[in-house]
């Protein structure tokens, strides 16, 4: 294949795009909160107990081995006195939002692309656009802006927060340069030191790493090649595939020709993207379509309990209700998901299991039990979504223990603008008298109202009385990955 000069040399144009790492985000704003934590082996856990997973660590734990995945016990051996707390999610939601405003001032495109990411563009930016009529380079300008951010944070998020910050071309140079000279690092990655720094390995650029030149110091012995999981967006999966065409290192990925990548390692059209991407050329800005709204629980106390079941589903679609409401979408559809626990509970068997098992099922195989249904109707407040919702439960052949329980709205649609009938709607073929426009439109003001109740005084201070004496049923946790409901 033919490739034109302007794609197949490295993108020259000027590094617009910044991408900012709060680092070690949950464990160092838990110190932030707290002097007596300063200094100390922090690690935050989804739970206390001892099979329990950490989250995040603080550097100081960190250095002891401790890092995400590594259960509480483990921590506590690999670092004794450690403190192991479990996640406050209020307080990362604030600093988040604190973060947020912080870098609007700077520019008006501004992306959370997690709780403690977020990626910037500057192409109309006012801040750059004042420093370079002030006589600087445009690269000048970036690192000056960086600098200035770095030195905000700490006023308003506190003196112990830090941040990373890579600046390149496009959004995946931007996100790689983030990852050196951690922590509170900053590089600029362009078509002048690219090939350096994709053969410099994590641990020895952070040895090599100048904060005032932003290069690697040598192209020599002492900078060898990094692992290719290094990479943003290259997990195992893709590093067996690139293996397998002899591309060991990022500097042979940027090597390899446009067929070798197309055609041998990801056979398909992902490879010119990748062929791009590794160059400095800006692909990955596309925005997606919201196509759905859910929540899930880890069942502690796993049961088979209907009842307890239809609280714990009510809980979950007051959560994604609020999700949806927020965003003012309304759902066409709702999914149900039960994971089965795999242990038989001798003391708690049910009529269902006594003829499945009498019939020759092998109850070992019903790992899970899920379906989705579309209504005839919009599913906006909690009341209908917890019918539709119950309405699944109710069909669903549970055999086992539920351990996972998971509610999912789909076919998401925005409530305004509506398309409103010339006609009445109270015979409105399908719709239950309940669920007529008029009906629905009610229920949409109502949970409107309630809504703003709950953001004005605390989360559930208004809510269904099925969830009466549930406040530590379901935690409160943040996602990892987008966020969209911060």
């Amino acid at each position: 294949m033919l490739i034109s000069n302007e794609v197949s040399l490295l993108s020259k144009t000027l590094p617009m795009t910044m991408h900012i790492d709060l680092n070690s985000c949950f464990a160092i704003i838990e110190q932030q909160a707290n002097r007596l934590l300063r200094g100390r082996p922090v690690g935050v856990a989804a739970y206390d107990s001892p099979r329990g997973f950490v989250i995040a660590a603080s550097y100081e734990a960190k250095a002891k081995g401790v890092k995400l995945g590594v259960n509480v016990e483990q921590s506590r051996s690999m670092a004794p006195g450690i403190v192991i707390l479990t996640p406050d999610p209020a307080k990362y939601r604030q600093a988040h939002k604190l973060f947020k405003d912080l870098l609007l001032e700077y520019t008006p495109d501004v992306t959370p692309k997690s709780i403690d990411e977020f990626v910037l563009n500057f192409d109309h930016s006012p801040s750059l656009r004042l420093k370079i009529n002030q006589q600087a380079t445009h690269n000048q300008a970036m690192k000056e802006i960086g600098l200035e951010i770095k030195k905000k944070i700490k006023q308003r998020l506190g003196e112990w927060v830090t941040v990373n910050i890579g600046i390149g071309t496009n959004r995946f140079l931007a996100k790689y340069a983030a990852g050196f000279g951690k922590p509170d690092g900053m590089l600029l990655i362009d078509h002048a030191n690219i090939r350096k720094w994709y053969k410099c390995s994590t641990v020895q650029a952070r040895s090599l790493y100048n904060e005032e030149v932003h290069e690697c110091a040598t192209d020599g012995e002492n900078c060898k090649a990094m692992s290719l999981v290094d990479l943003p967006g290259i997990n195992t999966r893709y590093r067996k595939r690139l293996r397998a065409a002899s591309v060991y290192t990022p500097i042979d990925f940027l090597n390899a020709d446009i067929n070798t990548l197309k055609k041998i390692v990801f056979k398909s059209i992902v490879g010119y993207y990748w062929y791009l991407r590794l160059r400095g050329h800006e692909i990955d800005t596309a925005k997606t379509k919201r196509g759905s709204i859910g929540h899930q629980v880890a069942l502690s106390d796993k049961t088979m309990d209907i009842i307890k079941l239809e609280r714990l589903l009510m809980k979950l679609c007051e959560k994604a209700g609020r999700r949806l409401r927020k965003d003012n979408f309304y759902a066409t559809g709702v999914h149900l998901y039960l994971g089965f626990d795999q242990y038989r509970d001798d003391n708690n068997v049910t009529q269902a299991q006594t003829v499945k098992e009498a019939a020759g099922f092998n109850l070992n195989e019903f790992k899970k039990w899920s379906h989705g249904e579309k209504v005839p109707y919009r599913l906006y407040s909690t009341a209908d979504i917890y019918e539709a919702a119950k309405k699944l439960l109710h069909q669903a052949e549970i055999v086992r223990n539920v351990k996972v329980l998971s509610v999912t709205t789909f076919g998401l649609l925005p409530w305004d603008p509506e398309q409103l009938s010339l006609f009445e709607q109270e015979d409105a073929g399908s719709f239950t008298p309940d669920h007529d426009y008029r009906g629905v439109n009610a229920r949409k003001k109502v949970s409107d109202a309630v809504d703003a109740i709950n953001n004005r005084y605390g989360e559930f201070i208004v809510t269904p009385a099925t969830m009466m004496d549930m406040s530590g049923e379901i935690l409160d946790r943040v996602a990892f990955g987008q966020v969209r409901d911060v």
